[in-house]
């Protein structure tokens, strides 16, 4: 016995690919151009992180000179960490933005 063939349905799920093709697009490209600034507890490091994670730009505040070293360090390794998951947040909120309004197949 021949399956039938439902055309439309069909029509709608390579249209629906393509707008999931147009929308992963525009959040890669959305990713990459949101940058988020974020400091070191004590405000003495500031680093820039895309959505997607790429560290942009590490800026030094104040006087290096007299700073202990593995104080330094614990510092830098809070602000990265941080930079993380501000990226990760940055990703999150974006993907929301982007795909929020997108519905599924399901159902259909």
């Amino acid at each position: 016995m021949a399956r039938e063939i439902d055309e439309a349905w069909i029509d709608e799920a390579i249209e629906r690919y393509r707008r999931v093709e147009d929308l992963r697009a525009e959040f890669d490209r959305a990713v990459s151009a949101h940058s988020v600034s974020v400091h070191s507890p004590d405000q003495s490091i500031e680093v820039v992180v895309t959505a997607a994670g790429t560290i942009v730009d590490v800026r030094l505040h104040g006087e290096l000179r007299h700073r202990v070293p593995a104080e330094f360090a614990a510092e830098i390794k809070a602000v990265v960490v941080s930079a993380a998951e501000a990226a990760r947040w940055a990703r999150e909120k974006l993907h929301g933005e982007v795909f929020g309004s997108f519905r599924t197949l399901e159902g259909h």
